[in-house]
């Protein structure tokens, strides 16, 4: 299993406490890209699902960001399979 998809699985049991390289390494692994232009939001985002995240990079990330990353993540996965 790699270090992505651990993460994916903990932030599943916990979205507690997450910073927010580890949601750019998730993003990575699915092929989400994640931009920052500048301001205290990045935002997530992936060519074949219309919908689009903006998360506050503030540490930690509130639980609520981290289920609706979570959740973005779920819609890729379902799209490519």
């Amino acid at each position: 299993m790699s270090t992505a998809a651990k993460l994916l699985e903990a932030m599943r049991r916990n979205p507690l406490d997450w910073r927010i390289e580890q949601l750019q390494t998730v993003a990575r692994q699915h092929g989400l890209s994640a931009r920052c232009d500048g301001g205290s939001h990045h935002v997530f985002a992936h060519p074949g699902i219309p919908d689009v995240l903006s998360v506050p990079a503030h540490r930690p990330i509130k639980p609520l960001y981290v289920r609706q990353f979570v959740a973005l993540v779920d819609k890729v996965k379902e799209s490519q399979a």
